[in-house]
């Protein structure tokens, strides 16, 4: 299926059936409760290879991990096993050994005192279905570090993570990018509940996040961006 969005062309996979969704939960979550995290990272892939990272992510991922609350014992080291099965699942889809994508102006990275980063590892892998790269910096970046990357890496899209309401502190986040008027700034992650004003924006799914990347205005390129007296190299 074929989505326009504005400056960019975007194939993506067309959306699971709810019958491979229903199956594509059962076996996730039977290997994830067998504490066998390579059966969830090598089911993960398959699903991936067949349905494309957006729609698993949303369609399958997602909502898996929102049903693990993780409030017992049982419930945690379950969701640790989900997780880290997926986890390492993103982290080797579609990488070429020896010849790593270009960041390609994209910068992720989790805000502060965020400890979650698996949504910025779906959102990688998805820009690597799509031939694009991105420099993914992980989570818990504090803000005068975020301030340091932006200057040393001169990308034109930041993507910002935040899980729950304690981290995603939007006046924060419409600070920075205010800091940097040539820069896109985005907050994606739940954690964001209260709105996002400009220059800031938010990102509600993971296709949209991936539009948002690959989506380049004119003259916020490699060529025209500058950050004060830093050229963007």
């Amino acid at each position: 299926m074929e989505t326009i969005y504005p400056g960019v062309r975007l194939v993506l996979t067309d959306p699971m059936p709810a019958e491979a969704v229903e199956i594509a939960h059962k076996q996730v979550l039977l290997a994830a409760e067998d504490l066998d995290g390579h059966g969830v990272a090598t089911l993960v892939l398959e699903l991936a290879e067949a349905w494309g990272v957006p729609a698993l992510w949303e369609q399958v991922c997602r909502p898996l991990l929102a049903r693990l609350p993780g409030r017992t014992a049982a419930e945690l080291v379950v969701e640790h096993a989900l997780t880290e099965g997926v986890r390492v699942a993103f982290d080797v889809y579609r990488r070429e050994p020896g010849r790593p994508l270009p960041a390609g102006g994209v910068l992720l990275a989790g805000v502060e005192r965020e400890a979650h980063s698996l949504g910025l590892q779906a959102l990688a892998a998805a820009l690597r279905e799509q031939g694009r790269g991105c420099l993914n910096l992980g989570s818990t970046l504090p803000w005068p570090a975020l301030t340091s990357a932006v200057h040393r890496a001169r990308p034109h899209t930041v993507v910002l993570w935040s899980q729950t309401p304690v981290t995603g502190r939007a006046y924060r986040l419409v600070r920075f990018a205010r800091d940097f008027p040539c820069l896109r700034v985005y907050g994606a992650g739940p954690g964001w509940i209260e709105p996002l004003t400009r220059p800031a924006a938010h990102l509600g799914s993971l296709p949209a996040a991936v539009a948002a990347c690959l989506d380049v205005p004119a003259g916020r390129d490699a060529h025209h961006i500058r950050y004060g007296s830093v050229p963007y190299r």
